[in-house]
């Protein structure tokens, strides 16, 4: 999606993009990173409903795993808590180590390598996407079973307009759609701690003697069908709910929207996330084996259970468990749509990162006005809906894929974590500790793996790890392109720095605004601006007398961290314009430069631009362009490298100004590896 200068109208209105999504925000006010920052409170909300909405569907299906051996569910329960607690804790060392984000792409990338990172990072993406569209059908079915079964026909397509509201609700950006669904998190949260409590509470005198007859009937069962079996049976039922931790890795992946300071903040969002999915989750199994939950067709177990718990309660004579429970399973459908919102937030994050690194096209990391990952956005939103289609929405299904990639993600960051230790521990004094937290995180991370893709690649797993191995396959290519054009550009620029030094000549006298005047358009110092500027002296000698560098560096979500970032980012575009100056005096021409910076390049450009022409009334902009054969560039190459220079020359005509493309023929280069550092590798098309 490309970038497209705003307009209003004369009277001062705003386009209909605005009025939907909001009005731009202004990157250079300081205060705007304090205002799109989330508090733990939020952060909770928007991260940790992904986990919590799984209590609605994994502790069921682990329970009815168990078969004839139910009481095996007290274990189950402590297992499960206990996992919450022990990946909780590991991923509370990643973020100590990464205070700036340590997502799963990023701790596999920076610890293990950048092959194991990009593995990571697509299987997260998979993970989101699939976290986007299982949430959303879950939480169709869990609405429409209060309906008549008449219009259940038209589940499926509210599953896409679903998907379709939560993108345009992103877009006004990631606070105001947490905020939006803080009444629904809230609202199951109240009820499902209320009601699992007064189980527990009003059955705890019960609890001895089931955990009594639990170990009982766990040594008969072994002695019956032995230890082997027993413990296939029980591990099975943990797998089953293996969606229950999902949504712990968002938190270390999430960082940069969070609020100061931001370790902090993340370290109170994991354990308000901890506690509440270990109590919830872990009640809930709790609650099935103190009121003997058994199926009921056309029902939930939580619904059996918390019908038989309240729903007979009566205020003053007045019945009202019926609406308590109906209400707490409204809660239930409406919790699975806002658990959408995790892959929302932080699916368009990863896809960020990735471009950023270069395995994915550079577009996803842009911004737009309201300084959220558009491209990414749609990205997501774009492929929940063609796997909602691919499934026809169908949870049974959506659920099989579900649960696989996440933990490729965690027992990467988990090994990585662990190979971290061990290489510090001459430096680390608490090493030994930490490497038990994060080894004990990878050992039950990869069990989890382990059992969940043998239970449930035949069933349709496999589809997953296809899908995975297809976007990573893509990103190496994706890789390759942007190797091979930075090659070009550093070759070009070994190139054609020797014959501007040869050009030199005398500097010019006083500078003259009514001169005729050269705008070169440069997207930071490189062989391309150079070759622009050798070009132009040559095609016009002694037609300039003055020549302006033009250059705007782009805040893209890398740079999205706070002030500090984007005054560097302003003096490093000034720093590169000033160097082309040098070169321009050199060569006998008045030299200045116009800068800025912005999420939309294009709009900076041609503002700067307008600027300009009233300054200099014979005034010509210039641009350079990349020209590769057609083996070299191809299909991708064309795709991934944004047409920049001609959208700005587009609205330049509008506007009456001209702007000449004077082409670079490079020659082919061969790749080499680019470092994974963010403005590695400037874009083509914007010289």
């Amino acid at each position: 999606m490309e970038s497209k200068p705003r307009k209003t109208s004369s009277g001062g209105g705003t386009t209909l993009t605005e009025r939907i999504i909001g009005p731009p925000r202004d990157v250079r006010d300081p205060g705007i990173f304090h205002s799109l920052s989330l508090i733990a409170l939020l952060a909770w909300v928007g991260l940790g409903a992904d986990g919590l909405s799984s209590s609605c569907y994994g502790p069921e299906e682990s329970f009815l795993a168990l078969g004839p051996h139910q009481y095996l569910a007290i274990f189950l329960a402590m297992l499960t808590a206990l996992t919450v607690f022990v990946i909780s804790a590991s991923y509370s060392q990643t973020i100590d180590l990464f205070p700036s984000g340590g997502g799963g792409y990023l701790v596999a990338t920076k610890l293990l390598g950048p092959g194991a990172g990009v593995v990571s990072g697509c299987a997260l993406v998979i993970d989101y996407v699939l976290t986007i569209s299982v949430s959303i059908a879950s939480g169709a079915d869990a609405i429409f079973s209060f309906l008549p079964v008449s219009i259940l026909w038209l589940r499926f397509w509210v599953c896409l307009l679903v998907v379709l509201f939560m993108v345009g609700m992103n877009l006004r950006g990631i606070k105001e759609s947490v905020i939006s669904l803080l009444p629904v998190f809230l609202a199951f949260v109240v009820m499902h701690v209320w009601l699992v409590s007064y189980i527990i509470l009003s059955r705890g005198t019960k609890l001895p003697a089931i955990f009594g007859a639990a170990v009982q009937d766990a040594r008969g069962g072994i002695d019956t069908l032995g230890f082997i079996a027993m413990t296939v049976i029980f591990f099975r039922a943990y797998s089953m709910g293996a969606g229950t931790y999902t949504g712990i890795e968002a938190v270390s992946n999430g960082l940069p929207i969070l609020r100061e300071p931001r370790t902090v903040t993340a370290k109170h969002t994991m354990l308000y996330m901890a506690f509440s999915l270990a109590f919830i989750a872990g009640g809930i199994l709790f609650g099935y084996l103190l009121e003997n939950v058994q199926k009921v067709e056309g029902m939930t177990l939580n619904a059996v259970m918390f019908q038989k718990a309240a729903g007979e309660w009566t205020l003053g004579g007045i019945p009202v468990g019926g609406p308590i429970v109906t209400f707490t399973l409204i809660t239930e459908g409406a919790l699975l749509f806002v658990a959408a919102q995790t892959g929302f937030i932080d699916g368009p994050r990863v896809l960020a990162t990735m471009a950023t690194d270069r395995w994915l096209p550079r577009r996803l990391a842009h911004l737009s006005g309201r300084l959220v990952t558009q491209d990414g956005l749609v990205a997501m939103g774009g492929a929940a809906i063609l796997i909602l289609i691919g499934t026809h929405a169908r949870v049974g299904l959506l659920v099989i894929l579900y649960a696989i990639n996440v933990f490729i993600t965690f027992t990467l960051s988990q090994l990585g974590m662990s190979v971290h230790w061990w290489r510090v521990r001459g430096a680390e004094s608490r090493w030994k500790r930490k490497l038990a937290i994060n080894g004990l995180g990878c050992i039950f991370t990869f069990s989890i793996l382990v059992l969940t893709v043998t239970l449930k690649f035949d069933e349709g797993g496999w589809v997953t790890v296809l899908i995975t191995g297809t976007l990573v396959s893509a990103c190496f290519l994706v890789r390759r392109d942007y190797n091979r054009f930075a090659a070009a550009l550093r070759q070009l620029e070994a190139d054609v720095t020797p014959l501007l030094y040869e050009a030199r000549r005398e500097p010019a006298k006083e500078p003259d605004p009514g001169a005729p005047t050269a705008g070169i358009l440069v997207d930071g110092f490189n062989g391309l601006g150079l070759a622009t500027l050798l070009t132009l002296t040559r095609l016009f000698p002694n037609e300039f007398e003055n020549v302006v560098f033009i250059g705007v560096g782009e805040v893209d979500s890398a740079l999205l961290k706070g002030p500090k970032e984007v005054k560097e980012l302003e003096q490093r575009v000034a720093d590169d314009l000033k160097e082309y100056c040098q070169f321009a005096s050199d060569l006998g021409l008045h030299a200045s430069l116009k800068s800025a910076i912005g999420p939309d390049v294009v709009l900076e450009v041609v503002r700067l631009c307008g600027e300009l022409s009233h300054q200099h009334p014979h005034l010509v902009f210039f641009a350079g362009k990349l020209i590769f054969s057609d083996e070299v560039e191809g299909y991708l190459g064309r795709f991934l490298h944004l047409h920049t220079t001609l959208e700005v020359q587009r609205y330049l005509q509008i506007d009456g100004l001209s702007l000449v493309i004077l082409p670079v023929r490079v020659t082919p280069a061969e790749p080499q590896p680019v470092p994974a550092t963010r403005l590695s590798e400037p874009r083509p098309t914007l010289p």
